[in-house]
């Protein structure tokens, strides 16, 4: 198995997710909305802090590579984490109209992202890191949230 597997499975977890607390807002239903959007951003924050913390740094070290594809992720999670604020505070106002539109701006940016790992970084960290255990400790980060 792919060293960034699951992390590849992942984004297809956290993508319904989305898709379930944008439906809940989109429709009023701000108590389902409240309890996905929660699952949501645990989710996604538990997706950032794998790669920050454990995939990043080890094809950093692997690679000597410590600007470039991985810095360009970071920025770019930093941009998700501001839309999820957006987000998280339109909620608690129960203003459908502001949700909606942090939300479809982070969905854009999710799947640029998205595309861009699994099309260009986790290639190559899958072939920096092939004989690590990289690959079993992000299961079990994931596994864990």
């Amino acid at each position: 198995m792919p060293v960034t597997d699951p992390l590849f499975q992942h984004h297809k977890h956290c993508d319904e997710i989305f898709a379930s607390a944008e439906e809940a807002c989109a429709n009023g239903d701000w108590t389902e909305g409240d309890e996905a959007f929660a699952r949501l951003f645990n989710q996604l924050e538990t997706h950032f802090t794998s790669e920050e913390e454990v995939l990043f740094p080890a094809f950093e070290s692997e690679t000597g590579m410590t600007s470039g594809p991985t810095e360009v992720m970071r920025g770019e999670h930093r941009q998700m984490r501001d839309l999820l604020a957006q987000m998280k505070d339109a909620l608690a106002a129960r203003d459908s109209d502001a949700f909606g539109g942090a939300a479809e701006t982070l969905l854009i940016l999710m799947q640029q992202h998205n595309m861009k790992e699994e099309n260009i970084l986790y290639p190559m960290c899958d072939n920096a890191l092939g004989a690590t255990s990289v690959g079993a400790t992000l299961v079990e980060r994931l596994k864990a949230s």
